[in-house]
């Protein structure tokens, strides 16, 4: 399965592309990130991640993108571009097709450091290891990036049985509904 994993932000928007294949092996393809300067127009920046997006997409051909869930932080301003960031991103992988999964910051540490609390740099030396990378990716948005495909593409069997379960539950709750319904139908006749 190949992710494409998204860490944004409007400053700086990691983007790290894995293969991943049975079990937990992962293999980096590609990882950079767009920076867009706090000057610019905030159309502008958007546009800019929007087309780099669009362009790795294109380029890299992922079969789902992992994006970071923004969670409340205390700056509105800097949780509101990150979500603007990662929306058009989502969008842009919407347009191809291509379903797009969100994952906290807590789950994406633990995945790969076995701690939900790691600090950016326990994350930045576990995505060098289990990637087998000569050089740690730099800056940690790029990290970041590859953290959010590695989690994802060990997360997705787990997330795939999940999704099917809840079908399944939900067909056996409007089956049984459904038995209720015409028992109580049949008893008032």
């Amino acid at each position: 399965m190949r992710v494409l994993g998204v860490d944004p932000g409007l400053t700086r928007c990691g983007l790290g592309v894995v293969d991943g294949s049975n079990g937990r092996k992962v293999r980096p393809i590609a990882v950079d990130v767009v920076r867009t300067p706090p000057e610019m127009d905030l159309g502008s920046r958007l546009l800019r991640i929007s087309d780099a997006a669009e362009l790795w997409i294109e380029q890299y051909k992922p079969e789902v993108v992992a994006i970071e869930r923004v969670f409340a932080q205390h700056n509105v301003s800097t949780a509101m571009g990150t979500a603007q960031a990662g929306g058009v991103v989502a969008l842009a992988a919407a347009r191809r097709g291509i379903p797009v999964c969100f994952h906290t910051p807590s789950e994406v540490k633990a995945a790969v450091t076995g701690s939900g609390n790691a600090d950016k740099a326990q994350v930045t030396a576990m995505v060098t290891r289990i990637l087998n990378l000569k050089t740690a990716p730099k800056p940690a948005d790029a990290a970041d990036a590859l953290a959010l495909a590695i989690c994802h593409c060990w997360r997705a069997p787990m997330i795939e049985r999940m999704a099917r379960a809840e079908a399944m539950a939900a067909e056996q709750m409007r089956k049984y509904q459904a038995k209720l319904a015409e028992m109580k139908k049949a008893g008032s006749r």
